[in-house]
């Protein structure tokens, strides 16, 4: 299941739609708000995404996980508009029978959804200003 979202990511109900019987590991990752970044205070950050495109590879990026480890249950979600400190603009769960393909799958999904989806961010400092920077 792949989801972009403008309302708060409800990870509990991701984590209870990962729990079978058949997977004895769930790996939840969340990507949040943090509120320093380079010496910088940050304020807020806002998503946007080229909408269709994003959900085609974010699709893709499942199928292809589905391919290489053996995921009961797939859910990337990524959060599109204002996030505040400490929210998730990203979660991802993965669960499998056995804990290394969790970890293997949750890492890689994350960093190719990060490197190849077209989800931008916008920093939006303490000090008022704010720059788009690319998604790390």
């Amino acid at each position: 299941m792949v989801e972009l979202t403008r309302e708060a990511i409800d990870t509990a109900a991701l984590l209870a739609k990962a729990s079978r019987p058949e997977a004895g590991a769930i790996v939840l990752f969340l990507g949040t708000t943090r509120e320093m970044t380079a010496g910088r205070r940050t304020a807020t950050l806002d998503y946007e995404a080229y909408d269709e495109m994003a959900e085609k590879l974010l699709a893709e990026l499942e199928i292809a996980a589905r391919r290489r480890w053996p995921l009961v249950e797939c859910l990337i979600v990524h959060r599109l508009g204002r996030v505040p400190l400490a929210e998730a603009s990203v979660a991802i769960v993965v669960s499998t029978p056995h804990r290394a393909d969790a970890f293997a799958a949750g890492q890689w999904l994350i960093d190719s959804l990060k490197r190849d989806v077209p989800i931008w961010k916008q920093e939006h400092w303490a000090d008022g200003k704010s720059e788009w920077v690319h998604p790390t």
